[in-house]
């Protein structure tokens, strides 16, 4: 029992060591490219980044994205939350086991209940399934899928970042092709509203809310911004365009920036202003994770993937909570999470 714990002790410990450097390599490669448009942080910046990361968070391994943060907005603020911190200290305490629960896809049915999923079947474990988790025969799946949609998106449980993800028209959809890639779940593919494809009318606009519940059940809003793709690219992956949205209103940033880092007023694509254009049926959007987070109360805080279609039918595509990635949004909105305490958390 001792060696077993022992060993497990020292694989965390390594698993921790790799998961800090990773970020470290991410946020240099950030903030090099920052840098290249914005000019060097400053020497005093980066004095108070690294202060408040020994000093205030309890290492100097968080001061990296705190580097970046303050480089791309022009200033250090403090109550920033690093997003290696986020990983490392805060989701393990607020949101737990219970967070990773959110990789499974198949499951949103149980929890969520809601037609706001365009779900149409499963897969798992060698089965296909509906929404109330009837088991569908495979010669019965490709019927079944296309009743009343022309295209499906299928989604690989733990994927992100556009990675695991196929879409599929009837002519090509093949249960084999499913099995090949794993458990997962499949929707009816979303066609955007107009103001999306005014942009890019090839990858269907994500707009990713935060949702946080506090203490007394209220759903707050923590981050707000648009992922747009660009050229081809036939879903939004990790080149995207990402704007900041006004989570009051729902109006665009004047500037997006780009998986370079770097600012800019127009799609580079399409070459249309992002200034001036308003999320469409933004209150609608916001009353549903609003309505969808309290249905999974036991996770504190949740990123949601959704759009608004050409019905102005708003859809959830899904949500994050083993680790909703938050640097984007602190570094464009925040700090977001100031008034939380989580700089107190205790760890080692």
């Amino acid at each position: 029992m001792n060696l077993r714990n022992e060993t497990n002790r020292i694989i965390d410990s390594v698993l921790e060591v790799i998961f800090h450097r990773r970020h470290a390599f991410q946020a240099h490669n950030a903030l090099k490219l920052i840098e290249k448009h914005k000019g060097k942080l400053a020497r005093h910046d980066r004095k108070r980044c690294d202060e408040y990361a020994h000093d205030i968070l309890g290492h100097r391994q968080y001061a990296p994205w705190l580097y970046v943060y303050t480089a791309l907005s022009g200033q250090f603020k403090e109550g920033w939350i690093p997003d290696n911190y986020y990983g490392a200290v805060v989701l393990p305490t607020i949101n737990g086991h219970y967070g990773k629960i959110s990789s499974l896809k198949p499951l949103n049915a149980c929890i969520f209940n809601s037609p706001l999923f365009p779900d149409k079947l499963s897969y798992v474990n060698g089965m296909f399934f509906d929404t109330h988790y009837n088991v569908i025969p495979e010669d019965r799946v490709k019927e079944t899928l296309f009743q009343n949609t022309d295209k499906v998106i299928f989604k690989m449980d733990k994927s992100s970042k556009g990675k695991g993800i196929h879409i599929f028209t009837e002519d090509d959809f093949t249960t084999t092709a499913i099995k090949k890639s794993g458990n997962g779940l499949i929707q009816s593919y979303i066609y955007q509203h107009d103001v999306f494809n005014h942009f890019t009318p090839n990858a269907v606009a994500t707009l990713r809310i935060t949702t946080f519940m506090e203490n007394n059940a209220d759903i707050s809003i923590r981050g707000c911004f648009l992922r747009l793709g660009i050229g081809k690219d036939t879903h939004v992956q990790t080149r995207s365009i990402e704007i900041p949205i006004d989570p009051e209103t729902g109006s665009f940033h004047k500037h997006g920036i780009t998986h370079e880092w770097k600012e800019t007023p127009i799609h580079p694509v399409s070459q249309s202003a992002f200034a001036g254009h308003t999320i469409p049926c933004f209150e609608q959007c916001i009353e549903a994770v609003k309505q969808l987070h309290k249905k999974a109360p036991f996770v504190r805080c949740i990123g949601w993937d959704l759009t608004v279609d050409q019905k102005d039918q708003v859809k959830v595509m899904e949500w994050n909570a083993g680790h909703n990635g938050i640097k984007f949004s602190e570094a464009t909105q925040g700090p977001g999470f100031a008034d939380l305490g989580w700089e107190k958390i205790p760890h080692k």
